[in-house]
């Protein structure tokens, strides 16, 4: 017996061009007015060299019966590039037959989105003689820039119904955005958007965290201003307590169980509208190549390779940037230390020094974020990814990695290092042997903590939405006034209302395409990272939410409000200030969910370490329940934690030969000071006292208690939403069960012979 093999039907075979028209194969066709893509050359300086690598180009283009329309103004020349029907047909037919693809749409109309994507990958994979594609081309000034076209009328939808500041408060067209500017771009905003939503409630719960604190600002008995002078010192240690409170560990638990829910329900989300737009099965490795196949049926398929001596070296390069980063913060303490010391006659020299600090590390990061970028593409280059995809994750992981340890090591240093390296007094950590190092004050660290996440969140935010916006806004303008003296203005044949949709056969007269090309050439260009400038933006700001929430409450609520401007931000520029993104498909957001996963794990850790290690929160309750006055039975005291502040300071003689004091500030308001107080549990002679070492083992045991029960709810949470809606999956079912009744049609039994 033969397995019977089901022959293409007469529909696939007219999809991909097959059949002929009266026994000669079909000339190619053409769309009207549907420029797919459009090149510039700069002809000004222009060689002879340059101007055949140019021409042969054109020529391997129009080999493929691409049809492209020049059209030359004063120094530029501007190549209009339209594909032909049977390269779309060709695509439909190979995606119809996709096992991977199988649930794709293969509606015989295809979008503009998707041609453009096509001829994309084609115009970017052919070659001239000497090896040389587009990319190279442009990096040798051949051509200057490429881009797809704006769509006047769809762009004219979106600007009205999303990319405008007055709909701030209104839901996004995802679906239409999707249909504009590919799948990718969609999930973008649809991510973004769904982050926002669900920071609502961390926002509220962070602002009632913060006026639990304010109401212990003037009331709270941990702050002795009365028995101590500390006079200079109260408003910092009030402020100390509107983020190291009782609420504190409250707030981080759900923090860190918002992150979970967040990221299983954005699954869940996600999954409505991948099901809604018909790409759950779609495969990035098979839709690349059957792009391969349509640019050119002769290719051989780009085969996997791995090289460990590559791989090692490139893990060594990541090491060594990362160390180079580390670097980078210790040269940042050493200036705190230094500022710390210049103003040293001053209490708010910890102040200035802070702010100093945090200033100077808001620079670091503009800077690094440039070298960063740099390294992670040398890096990529010599991992010789196999396809495009591949080098967009691996420099994705490295990016963010440099970018987290960028932002990252300088918190991490005042959050568990700060004032607990600098020894006690007689024994003090000096640099040089002269510059003391830094100290917490001590109402704690948190509040250095407060200050650098405030400068760096807040102001890395609203300088760099500024430059998004006024940056391309500016140069629009400009580039405006400059054309409106060199072009002619619309002739009347072109100027329709619904923006050049003129009919089958019509055509814009040559000005009329100028015009139109030449404003999108003004616009600012994008390439294909632009987007992930956006998403690193956002990931590193949900760091920033989650991981030190412990210590700045209010890190959602700015979050928040930054993401309602951040999203017409981003709608404005993509739609009006911006070349158009090439479209591009896709069924996830990438790599960003193994990292965004990754953030949540960290946040348990880092909150846990911050309320256990570096928050007074567990020397209160030490101090409540073993040492304070209820303890003790002490008469007359309204309040367990009175008497909290002398017990967590040490003191040291003045007479004490260890100790050196400038003689002149042992006179303070006229009092002859004897002692000294500091922040220590150090008796006399400066030994560890029993107390430490009880604080350190409750530390250590609510660190290891907090993070098991928050990793336990996040594995609960996990297993009882499931990441695809009922709904979706029945959806999915029932396609596949139509498409193998379809099959079945084609089935035929095998007829034996009789011998």
């Amino acid at each position: 017996m033969q397995g019977h093999r089901r022959q293409p039907s007469i529909e696939l075979l007219e999809l991909m061009g097959v059949v002929k028209e009266n026994g000669n194969e079909p000339p190619p066709v053409f769309t009207p007015l549907s420029y797919d893509y459009v090149l510039v050359a700069k002809l000004m300086e222009d060689r002879e060299k340059h101007a055949r690598k140019r021409k042969e180009y054109i020529d391997q283009l129009r080999n493929k019966n691409f049809r492209v329309t020049e059209i030359t103004n004063d120094n530029l020349a501007f190549y209009g590039i339209q594909a032909p029907k049977e390269i779309f047909q060709k695509y439909r037919y190979l995606l119809k037959i996709s096992d991977a693809c199988s649930g794709n749409s293969t509606d015989r109309n295809i979008s503009l989105s998707t041609r453009i994507r096509i001829v994309h990958f084609i115009i970017n994979h052919t070659q001239i003689s000497s090896k040389e594609n587009l990319r190279d081309l442009m990096k040798s000034k051949v051509f200057e820039t490429r881009f797809c076209l704006h769509e006047k009328r769809k762009q004219k939808e979106l600007k009205e119904e999303w990319a405008r500041w007055t709909a701030c408060l209104k839901g996004q067209p995802v679906t239409k955005v999707r249909d504009y500017f590919g799948e990718k771009v969609a999930l973008y905003f649809l991510w973004l958007g769904w982050y926002t939503f669900l920071l609502i409630l961390p926002a509220v719960i962070g602002i009632l965290v913060f006026l639990y604190g304010l109401s212990y600002f003037n009331s709270s008995p941990l702050v002795g201003c009365k028995v101590w002078k500390l006079s200079d010192t109260c408003s910092y240690a009030k402020l100390s307590l509107l983020f190291d409170n009782n609420g504190t560990v409250f707030f981080a638990m759900f923090m860190a169980i918002w992150t979970t829910l967040f990221m299983e329900f954005w699954k869940r989300h996600l999954a409505s509208f991948v099901c809604e737009w018909r790409v759950t099965d779609w495969s990035e490795s098979e839709e690349e190549l059957i792009l391969e196949l349509v640019n050119d049926a002769e290719c051989r398929p780009k085969m996997y390779k791995h090289s460990y001596s590559r791989t090692a070296l490139v893990l060594i390069c990541v090491l060594v940037m990362i160390l180079v980063i580390i670097g980078l913060t210790h040269f940042l303490v050493v200036f705190r230390v230094l500022v710390a010391g210049t103003l040293a006659k001053d209490f708010r020299s910890n102040l200035g020094a802070m702010l100093a600090g945090a200033v100077l590390h808001f620079l670091i990061i503009t800077v690094m974020t440039k070298v960063n970028r740099i390294v992670a593409l040398k890096l990529c280059k010599i991992e010789e990814t196999r396809t495009f995809a591949d080098t967009e994750k691996s420099f994705t992981v490295k990016m963010f990695t440099f970018q987290f340890f960028t932002y990252f090591c300088s918190l991490f240093y005042v959050a568990f290092f700060l004032g607990r390296i600098n020894g006690h007094p007689g024994e003090y950590v000096r640099l040089a042997g002269q510059w003391r190092l830094e100290e917490c004050h001590p109402s704690g660290c948190l509040t250095d903590l407060f200050i650098q996440m405030a400068i760096i969140l807040v102001l890395k935010q609203i300088i760099s939405n500024m430059f998004e916006y006024f940056g391309p806004l500016f140069k629009k303008f400009l580039e405006k006034k400059k054309r409106q003296h060199k072009l002619q203005r619309k002739c009347a044949t072109c100027y329709l209302k619904d923006d050049y949709q003129l009919k089958e056969g019509q055509e814009l007269c040559e000005n009329c395409k100028l015009r139109d090309w030449h404003a999108n050439y003004e616009l600012t260009d994008v390439d294909s990272f632009s987007l992930f400038n956006e998403f690193l933006e956002m990931v590193i700001q949900f760091s920033f939410t989650t991981i030190f929430v412990a210590a700045f409450p209010l890190a959602p609520l700015f979050a928040l409000l930054n993401n309602v401007i951040e999203i017409r931000l981003d709608a404005i520029k993509m739609v009006t200030l911006e070349r158009r993104m090439v479209p591009k498909k896709t069924n996830t957001i990438g790599v960003w969910i193994d990292i965004l996963e990754a953030i949540g794990v960290l946040a348990v850790i880092v909150n846990g370490l911050v309320i256990g290690v570096s928050s007074d929160f567990i020397p209160r309750l030490v101090y409540r329940y073993v040492y304070g006055p209820c303890v003790n039975g002490t008469a007359g005291v309204s309040d367990c934690m009175s008497g909290y502040i002398n017990n967590t300071l040490s003191v040291a003689s003045m007479a004490d030969s260890r100790v050196k004091f400038d003689p002149l500030q042992m006179i303070t308001d006229g009092i002859n000071a004897t002692s000294c107080s500091y922040k220590d549990y150090r008796d006399t002679d400066f030994n560890i006292t029993h107390q430490f070492w009880l604080i350190l083992a409750v530390r250590f045991a609510f660190v290891i208690l907090f993070e098991h029960v928050l990793v336990i709810c996040k594995f609960i949470a996990s297993w009882f939403i499931p990441p695809v809606p009922m709904h979706v999956k029945n959806d999915g079912l029932n396609d596949k069960f139509r498409r193998l009744q379809e099959e079945l049609k084609y089935f035929k039994p095998d007829t034996v012979c009789a011998p």
